[in-house]
């Protein structure tokens, strides 16, 4: 069953991700999906929690209130078509920097083409891009992040480090410094938020995706995990091709 409630004290991206975590905590919640600009979190439940129960799961900042709008049996198939197309438009900063991304790293290599050199440097702009967004709000970021990231849940301070990290890294490879081990580093970075991001998405959780920070309203789904994938088979194939001459 779906229910939709209003919910006040929400300010920034951060308190987003704090609602749909808190709420996600419980038993009976399989998805939390807050809306920051309608004031408004909508829960799937396996069975119906009262509004005290979802109180208390929250901090004292935010308050939850019942509202009119009520789905028990889940979306039609025209809520269904909406919700996919409001998806696709909320990844399109994702797609559109993705793109950019890789049209630069082809640019950079067109005249003396290289394989080697074309994925160094995508993997540098890749980490140098996408740990500005993460610097904009980077208290943001950590809250979102640490929602599915394994070692973020347990290190609460890796969430802060994390935008040093990839922007390291990002560095590391576009100055062709310390290559071995920048990859080594993507392998073991990336290989623990790719499980992370792969259990929210078999456990059909919906929640925000911290890739490009706070800032942008992502929501986490297989693109997250199949940018992952692209980073993380660079980083194989670039060791394999080190170790093999």
């Amino acid at each position: 069953m779906i229910h939709t409630y209003n919910i006040s004290g929400m300010t920034c991206s951060g308190c987003k991700a704090a609602v749909e975590s808190s709420l996600s905590s419980l038993e009976a919640i399989k998805t939390a999906s807050a809306n920051l600009e309608d004031h408004e979190v909508t829960l799937e439940m396996t069975k119906h929690l009262d509004i005290e129960t979802l109180q208390n799961a929250l901090s004292e900042k935010y308050k939850i209130s019942e509202q009119t709008k009520t789905n028990v049996f889940g979306s039609s198939s025209q809520n269904q078509s909406k919700s996919e197309k409001s998806e696709l438009k909320q990844l399109f900063p994702l797609f559109l920097i993705f793109g950019y991304i890789l049209i630069t790293s082809v640019l950079l290599n067109l005249d003396f083409w290289n394989i080697s050199a074309f994925m160094l440097d995508f993997m540098g702009l890749f980490y140098i891009i996408f740990s500005f967004f993460k610097f904009l709000d980077i208290s943001g970021f950590a809250q979102s992040f640490r929602m599915y990231d394994p070692l973020a849940k347990k290190v609460l301070v890796y969430g802060t480090v994390y935008p040093f990290i990839e922007l390291g890294l990002g560095l590391l490879f576009l100055m062709r410094y310390k290559v071995e081990i920048a990859l080594v580093l993507t392998l073991i970075v990336l290989g623990i938020t790719t499980y992370g991001v792969t259990k929210t998405l078999l456990d059909k959780k919906s929640i925000q995706c911290a890739c490009l920070g706070s800032v942008l309203d992502l929501p986490m789904t297989k693109a997250t995990f199949i940018e992952n994938s692209i980073m993380i088979a660079m980083a194989i194939l670039m060791l394999i091709k080190t170790y093999a001459l």
